[in-house]
């Protein structure tokens, strides 16, 4: 007992390493919203206006790939038919007319199907000026709305303000007039039944080649672009 007692006599040691107080545990940090700011009827409107002119220009693309080149290309293989069936006839006989009448129908029948495809691209170079005539009123009123500021320099999406979209889509009407008047050219050349043979092949490589859309078409200027700059574009 005594021993016991004695131990507690005097002053205790100090330990040598202090303790640490006791910490409340952090709060975790508030979670961040990275949800995208909510879009503007303008944005929706821009949005909607460049699919617009996408459609007009895949149904371009599929009257010339198509329709067109098979119309064409019948035309062609019409009039190469009728050239070694005429070859076939002896010097100084005349060709039956079940022989050549047909052909001629037939021929007169692919130049109006060409006709009737130079009608309905004419229709979608229509509606791509629509939609960018409805792209001018539409910076107009955001003008109107919001001022020249946000109109010129505010990102909608990712880099373009409005008025870069506006001014650009604007340029996408030339190549495509261009493109048009190529093709009807090419009809007036091939209406002809005289036309030779290397010309009307010619005329076919020349229809499905488009070289006015190869550097200035949707494809080649919107398409990739519109995947970066415009929120929700749905890509092919």
């Amino acid at each position: 007992m005594s021993a016991r007692l004695a131990s507690f006599r005097g002053p205790s040691t100090p330990s040598s390493s202090p303790i640490k107080p006791a910490h409340s545990p952090r709060s975790p940090p508030p979670p961040q919203n990275n949800r995208p700011a909510p879009e503007s009827p303008y944005h929706r409107k821009l949005r909607a206006a460049l699919r617009d002119l996408r459609a007009a220009c895949d149904t371009w693309d599929d009257l010339v790939r198509k329709d067109g080149l098979r119309a064409v290309a019948d035309l062609v293989d019409a009039r190469t038919d009728l050239d070694n069936m005429l070859a076939l006839v002896p010097p100084g006989a005349q060709p039956r007319t079940r022989l050549v009448g047909p052909k001629l129908a037939y021929m007169d029948a692919r130049i109006a199907a060409l006709d009737a495809v130079l009608a309905k691209l004419r229709k979608q170079l229509a509606k791509m000026g629509t939609v960018v005539d409805a792209l001018d009123a539409l910076l107009a009123d955001a003008h109107r709305a919001k001022g020249w500021r946000w109109v010129c320099t505010e990102p909608l999406w990712t880099t373009w303000p409005l008025e870069k979209f506006v001014t650009s889509a604007g340029g996408i009407l030339r190549p495509y007039r261009r493109a048009l008047e190529h093709h009807a050219e090419l009809v007036g050349a091939l209406r002809s039944h005289a036309v030779s043979f290397e010309a009307a092949r010619a005329a076919v490589n020349a229809w499905n080649e488009q070289p006015w859309l190869e550097d200035g078409g949707w494809d080649a200027q919107w398409e990739d672009l519109c995947a970066v700059e415009v929120a929700g574009w749905d890509a092919r």
